[in-house]
């Protein structure tokens, strides 16, 4: 029932009420992937848009400069409040209605690595070597830290300028380029590179690597990143986490265990197969002397360049997130006695964001099959065949958060009963698992023992609100993540349609059944006409000793009942939804005539048709047809 954004809560842009009175302020909570810089950066430039348009106080000194240096100041803070925490961030930004300074407050709530007493694991964790902060304080007038139970904020103050000539736009490469580097260097090619644009390579490189979910694309992005742009050719390598544990920079001279290269680039390709086959003899061997993360000189691998890469510099630089060993990345650039420092600086950079990129998309790996493994356990392996019944089913997650939270179930209740049902739990991933592993084995335990479909209604509501949920949802928390201050056991809503089917001799099949809070069953006869089959009644999970009833209908030969979750009603094309104006009753009756497995794919294809976009929600229904 809906996705997990990565804006978690945003307050308005700007206070209600008159202009001359309103304060521009932007606050807002961001999760702790990559995604959130370039979210924060958006979400910054749109506030600073809106102030300017509405006029607020202060305003009239927005720049173009000021917008820029927030851009590189929100951008580096929150990067570096990401690589720390590793959780959810909170962003403030506010512009002082008197001097038109803007102030930028990042806060880190959740460090991503408790204290142990008495540990000996080692600490694979970048030191703050980077440029983030030094940019920070070449930009502001004032910036701190300051430090709460369990929280660190980091602030600046960018000063206002005069206004822009809109002619004369300023040039922010050029402007970080001084600011990263103010000694002159002799190599000029470097300065002239670093002057168009440092710093938005790197605010586009991140943007790009964040949207990736595929750890060797990752690793191919990086290539083509550096490549010819930083450097003549580049390798990364990728490492095993469990492997590569207590395998950092400083350790017995040999190759890194666990790992595998990942990916080599050059900027000729005629070089490229004898450069990995090089590389691939001789991964990293950094000395036991070396920093836990780079740069460190690696050696040349002259044979494999020709004449003219006989001799050059390269560098290797440990990729590191969440405390860890994921890689390493090698950059080479022939003809060279070493790299120029804005280089090493710029990769550096750049080292980090692709170990962010690749731990994520490490994590959305093991997510993903964590919820194909639940996912698997929560549905029937098979669905029942019923005497004188055709049964379809559609099953469609959305594959966002975890395992989908719609279910359905058809099987054999003995005595000449076969039962279904079609159910969404409230929200998804590990807690709708834990609902659905609780709510299907009951249903089926209580149905096989004999009880009728109001009195299974009846006791599953009684399962969702009782003790045992508060020790599910515990468990299931653990599993989604760290426990926030605040939360507490939550009960979780579950909407169910149930039934019980019984074949008649004549032909036809009797079906008793109840809703509890879902969208209502329909029956479709031969002639087109469409009517509901139950009556609405409350969700399971939210009022207690509550009785729930049901009802009984004959279906015919070649009637048949619709049953679907509301991500079939609920679907979205604009402000409008599927079932708006009877939509679903409009859309089933031009079934008529068509076979259960038919009436599915033209319902499960007019859904999808609806909307401009897929479906955002799961998507189950299930039709069952009297022969």
């Amino acid at each position: 029932m809906g996705a997990i954004p990565t804006q978690r809560e945003t307050a308005p842009l700007a206070a209600d009420g008159p202009a001359h009175a309103a304060a521009a302020h932007l606050r807002t909570t961001l999760s702790g992937s990559p995604l959130a810089p370039g979210t924060a950066r958006g979400l910054v430039r749109a506030a600073l848009q809106e102030w300017a348009d509405r006029g607020l106080p202060g305003a009239a000194r927005i720049t173009g400069r000021l917008t820029q240096d927030a851009m590189v100041a929100v951008s580096e803070l929150v990067t570096n409040a990401v690589v720390h925490a590793g959780t959810e961030v909170a962003l403030a930004c506010r512009l002082e209605p008197d001097t038109g300074a803007l102030v930028v407050e990042v806060t880190d709530r959740h460090p991503s690595r408790p204290l142990r007493e008495g540990s000996a694991e080692p600490s694979y964790e970048a030191p703050e070597q980077g440029r983030g902060l030094r940019l920070v304080a070449a930009l502001a007038d004032a910036w701190g830290v300051s430090y709460r139970r369990g929280t660190k904020t980091v602030w600046a103050r960018l000063p206002a300028e005069e206004a822009d000539d809109p002619a004369d736009p300023p040039d922010l490469g050029l402007h970080v380029a001084e600011l990263l580097a103010p000694e002159p260097r002799p190599h000029g090619a470097d300065r002239d590179w670093l002057g168009r644009g440092a710093l938005s390579f790197l605010a586009e490189a991140s943007d790009l690597l964040a949207g990736q979910l595929d750890e060797n694309l990752v690793a191919a992005l990086t290539g083509q990143l550096i490549v010819p742009r930083l450097a003549d050719w580049c390798a990364v390598w990728l490492e095993d986490e469990a492997i590569g544990r207590g395998g950092g920079w400083g350790g017995d001279g040999g190759g890194l265990p666990g790992a595998r290269l990942a990916r080599v680039w050059h900027r000729g390709e005629d070089h490229l197969e004898e450069l990995r086959r090089v590389l691939e003899k001789d991964p990293p061997r950094p000395p036991a002397d070396a920093p836990r993360s780079g740069p460190v000189p690696y050696p040349w691998p002259g044979a494999a360049l020709g004449p003219r890469g006989t001799h050059g510099a390269a560098l290797a630089y440990r990729l590191v997130a969440g405390g860890r060993p994921l890689g390493t990345l090698v950059i080479g650039r022939a003809g060279v006695p070493r790299f120029p420092d804005e280089i090493t600086g710029l990769v550096e950079d750049l080292s980090r964001r692709v170990a962010l990129a690749i731990g994520a998309a490490r994590q959305y790996a093991r997510q993903a099959t964590i919820s194909a493994v639940l996912q698997r356990g929560l549905l029937p392996g098979a669905v029942a065949e019923i005497p004188g019944v055709c049964s379809a089913l559609v099953h469609e997650p959305c594959d966002q958060g975890g395992p989908s939270g719609d279910f359905y179930d058809l099987f054999p209740a003995g005595d000449g009963r076969w039962c279904f049902a079609v159910g969404d739990v409230q929200g998804k991933g590990p807690e709708a698992a834990v609902v659905i592993g609780l709510a299907r084995p009951w249903l089926r335990l209580l149905a096989r023992e004999g009880y009728r479909v109001a009195d299974v209604l009846d006791r599953l509501n009684q399962l969702l609100l009782d003790d045992a949920t508060e020790a599910a949802d515990a468990a299931a928390r653990a599993l989604a993540g760290p426990v926030l201050p605040g939360d507490g056991p939550q009960t979780r809503f579950l909407s169910l349609l149930h039934g019980d089917l019984v074949p008649l001799d004549g032909g036809g099949v009797r079906v008793t059944l109840a809703s509890a809070g879902h969208p209502l069953p329909l029956v479709l006869r031969p002639d087109g006409s469409v009517r509901t089959a139950a009556r609405p009644q409350t969700l399971l999970g939210v009022v207690e000793d509550e009785t729930y009833t049901s009802e009984t209908i004959e279906l015919a030969p070649g009637d048949s009942l619709l049953c679907v979750t509301d991500g079939v009603t609920e679907r979205r094309s604009g402000s409008r939804q599927f079932d708006d104006e009877d939509g679903l009753a409009a859309a089933l009756s031009g079934c008529a005539g068509l076979g259960a497995d038919l009436i599915a794919e033209r319902i499960r294809r007019l859904v999808h048709d609806f909307g401009g976009h897929p479906p955002e929600d799961d998507l189950a229904l299930l039709v069952l047809q009297a022969q």
